[in-house]
């Protein structure tokens, strides 16, 4: 597997999320892409292809993967990205960096997966998911591990927010509870690899009762997203020695806020009493 980084522009952001479901000829095109995205801008589809070994019916299809209509228009999209391309992280963490320096590149470099986030999040999934709360009666919050944390936060901000809501983190009860959806409901997983075997079999049957499927992964083509109805990205790099990575949670946390605040907007008759009287209720909670 090509070791992807997620910076330069929103179509090598784009290409990166999907490397792992490409086919491996469409690897090779990507891993050429990636290598030298400035030859593919001055290039024709003919040198892409051969430069990777492949045939030009293979680029073509690679492009309309990625959304485009064509060779042409994902090398004009391209062009344009890279010469504006995304910040860059100053360097990686050394040993001998003295604390200020650590906590300025561990800045820099969440902002940048922050930016990365937002290049990645589709507007209209963004908006069918707010369409599909809003008419929800129940909203059940699913997650294992370290993703269960995230599930949590998310469970607690929709009932600050006056939905009915619950989370369920073990593996036994989410596949009882999830047999038990129906229509009415809407299933929000969050899975950071989008491959959870606890989560894949059960969700499948959410779906076949009629439940709304919701994924916020990093990975858009996963074994979860396959039985999604909509799909939230958020940019990651977790190598399976850093699960649970703290970067991971915090774009999560992200598309979370944007996707809390558009409801709380755009559902304010249901949400802003709702706050009003969950927040006296533990108003003689404080000093």
């Amino acid at each position: 597997m090509s070791n992807w980084s997620q910076e330069g522009s929103n179509t090598l952001l784009k290409i990166g999320s999907l490397y792992n479901s490409l086919t491996r000829t469409e690897q090779k095109i990507a891993d050429m892409i990636k290598q030298d995205p400035d030859g593919v801008v001055y290039g024709t589809l003919t040198d892409l292809a051969e430069k990777s070994g492949v045939g030009d019916t293979s680029v073509l299809r690679l492009c309309r993967k990625l959304g485009f209509r064509g060779y042409q228009e994902f090398k004009l999209k391209l062009a344009q990205e890279l010469v504006h391309p995304l910040q860059n992280v100053n360097g990686e963490i050394q040993e001998n960096d003295d604390l200020a320096t650590m906590a300025g590149k561990i800045t820099t470099e969440n902002i940048l997966f922050l930016q990365n986030t937002l290049a990645l999040l589709d507007m209209r999934e963004l908006q069918l998911v707010v369409d599909a709360i809003a008419k929800a009666n129940k909203l059940i919050f699913i997650g294992v591990g370290s993703s269960a944390i995230t599930a949590a936060d998310a469970r607690y901000r929709f009932m600050r927010l006056g939905f009915n809501s619950e989370l369920v983190t073990d593996s036994h009860v989410i596949a009882m509870t999830l047999a038990l959806t129906g229509p009415d409901d809407l299933v929000f997983a969050v899975s950071t690899s989008g491959s959870t075997k606890d989560l894949v079999d059960v969700v499948r049957i959410a779906k076949e009762n009629g439940a709304f499927f919701v994924c916020l992964t990093s990975h858009a083509k996963s074994p979860l997203t396959q039985y999604a109805d909509a799909v939230l990205l958020s940019s990651s790099k977790e190598s399976p020695l850093q699960g649970g990575a703290f970067r991971s949670k915090i774009t999560q946390i992200h598309v979370l806020d944007i996707l809390t605040t558009i409801i709380a907007i755009q559902c304010k008759e249901k949400a802003y009493p709702a706050i009003e009287r969950t927040s006296n209720a533990v108003s003689d909670k404080l000093y």
